[in-house]
């Protein structure tokens, strides 16, 4: 390929990236404790203590159903569920590969299976979270081989099990940077199975935005926000994926009070899709499966703005408009703009209003071609003035402050296109 040539996405993939908003959910025997998912090696936890959890298990409050309303409520068009993570303990039935599961557990029931149809009725994906690195399989320290082998079942097993799935999203290369995996085999299989999943395999931290096998479909930004990705000379589209928790902790922590105000985690969507990624936004249920309240809260408030604003989120891609400080535009199938803009406070009486509204001009670059004839802010329709240079590409807007009552955090203004 040419090293100035951007490749095409699969349709598979740009399927994915029309997506664009996802819920990550991190649930498992770990979340009895509330001390966050590495409970069982931060906190020292002997293996024969720790599965003897399983008898406790009883995911009495998991609804795979409501699970998938409340993804939709906030706006999210996929889910990807914590199948098995590293201790080992998988929600679905291994299918005679290993006891240490749900059916065998107190809750005597394949969730996998619940959480896949919930969501199929909801019309929201699932994709399948699954674990390389294992705390309780003595295999992965004994024999490696034997190990992979036992992976690559389990995985086989998801793929085969459950119908069509949106994709396999994977965890824990990092553990053995050095060994040799057997990727070619295992996404070989994913491959033949389920030909339109796409293939995640998460760096880790300290490598967000690593391209690693060429089967990879999506790279991954954890607790970082993603960087464009520069295409030009791959050999094939990939795409890009944040994931990020709303607290300190992926499962449940029964004392973490730290969690993200509702603002800030509308930004990251925001800054997101002005990089061309998704937004997996994690949440983690209590030990039987429910939804905490605050967390539930924070996402139904999400997806009222997106109830606002998201025919500018799911479908749109960036097009190399900028704006200063934090705005950008994004450019929808239609050929429309639509302005991202930040910083913006609502009007009202002095005695009433902290600091300036904000409202005034915002300057763009880039903006070239057709000529705007029309721009209006997405959440009441008024219209707003603007002047463009088509020629140069330089395109401003006078953002008015929004009415008091109103703080929309990033409000949006769509531009129709002569």
């Amino acid at each position: 390929m040419d090293g100035r040539t951007t490749p095409a996405p699969a349709e598979y993939i740009a399927a994915y990236e029309k997506l664009g908003f996802g819920m990550f959910v991190h649930w498992g025997l770990y979340s009895l404790l509330g001390q966050g998912e590495w409970t069982m090696y931060s906190h020292g936890i002997p293996k024969q203590e720790y599965e003897q959890r399983a008898a406790k298990f009883t995911a009495a409050r998991f609804d795979g159903r409501a699970l998938a309303q409340l993804a939709k409520r906030a706006g999210m068009r996929y889910i990807v569920l914590t199948t098995r993570h590293h201790d080992g303990f998988s929600l679905y039935d291994t299918r005679g590969l290993s006891a240490y599961d749900a059916p065998h557990s107190a809750a005597k029931r394949d969730l996998v299976a619940e959480f896949a149809e919930g969501c199929r009725c909801e019309g929201i994906v699932p994709f399948f979270y699954h674990t390389t690195l294992d705390w309780h399989n003595e295999l992965f320290a004994s024999d490696f081989d034997a190990y992979l082998e036992y992976l690559y079942r389990s995985v086989e097993v998801l793929c085969t099990q459950y119908g069509k799935i949106g994709g396999l999203w994977f965890d824990g290369n990092w553990s053995k940077p050095d060994a040799d995996w057997k990727l070619d085999a295992l996404y070989g299989m994913i491959r033949k199975r389920q030909p339109e999943a796409v293939i995640v395999n998460n760096t880790g931290l300290d490598a967000r935005g690593r391209i690693g096998h060429p089967e990879i479909d999506v790279v991954t930004f954890e607790q970082g926000r993603p960087a464009p990705i520069d295409r030009r000379g791959h050999a094939k589209y990939i795409a890009a994926e944040m994931c990020q928790t709303m607290n300190g902790h992926w499962g449940f922590g029964r004392h973490d009070f730290c969690y993200q105000p509702v603002g800030a985690l509308l930004e990251t969507l925001c800054a997101c899709r002005g990089a061309g990624a998704n937004y997996l936004l994690n949440i983690g249920p209590a030990g039987d499966g429910s939804v905490p309240k605050l967390q539930e809260a924070t996402l139904e408030t999400i997806g009222e703005w997106c109830g606002i604003f998201g025919e500018a989120i799911y479908e749109t891609k960036p097009c190399g408009v900028r704006g200063t400080g934090k705005d950008f535009a994004l450019r929808g199938p239609d050929g429309a703009l639509y302005f991202f803009i930040h910083d913006l406070h609502n009007a009202g009486d002095s005695h009433v209003t902290a600091g300036p509204a904000g409202e005034g001009p915002r300057a763009f670059t880039g903006v070239a071609g057709k000529s705007v004839h029309r721009l209006r802010w997405l959440d009441s329709g008024e219209t707003l003035p603007f002047a463009h240079d088509a020629e140069n590409g330089l395109f401003t807007l006078y953002a008015s402050a929004s009415a008091y009552g109103h703080q929309y955090v990033v409000r949006v203004a769509k531009a129709e296109l002569e």
